[in-house]
């Protein structure tokens, strides 16, 4: 590990980069650019898992978007509704997928869609944080 390495300024900025990518999140949608709203979403999941496992590793987070690996690496426990939960959110990172996927995925993208799981990831934000303070 290195010398430099400051786990609580590190905790803090994946949890103040959520926080900001959240408002992103919530801007998105509102404006109707669904598929890049719960693209957010998917970050704003990400990072918080990347602080419990900070907090609970002191070390930095492996380099990977799979919600489930991040949170079971951090010790995380998900109930049945939470593994379902945030292996779809999983699918929301389309950054590197090809433009078939993308396609597909921009039409499921519904603005009834887009609001569900934007509560469910509101839902996930907020007991990721409480675990966050444990």
């Amino acid at each position: 590990m290195a010398d430099n390495f400051d786990k609580n300024s590190i905790i803090a900025y994946w949890v103040e980069s959520s926080d900001n990518d959240y408002k992103t999140t919530i801007d998105l949608l509102n404006t109707g650019n669904y598929g890049w709203a719960l693209f957010m979403g998917h970050l704003v999941i990400e990072k918080l898992l990347k602080a419990c496992f900070v907090k609970v590793n002191n070390r930095y987070p492996p380099m990977i978007h799979d919600l489930r690996r991040i949170g079971e690496a951090a010790g995380i426990e998900f109930d049945e509704y939470r593994i379902i939960t945030v292996e779809t959110i999983s699918q929301f990172n389309i950054r590197a997928r090809y433009d078939d996927y993308k396609w597909n995925f921009y039409k499921l993208c519904t603005c009834e869609y887009a609001k569900e799981w934007i509560v469910k990831i509101e839902e996930m934000r907020l007991w990721i944080k409480m675990k966050l303070l444990e």
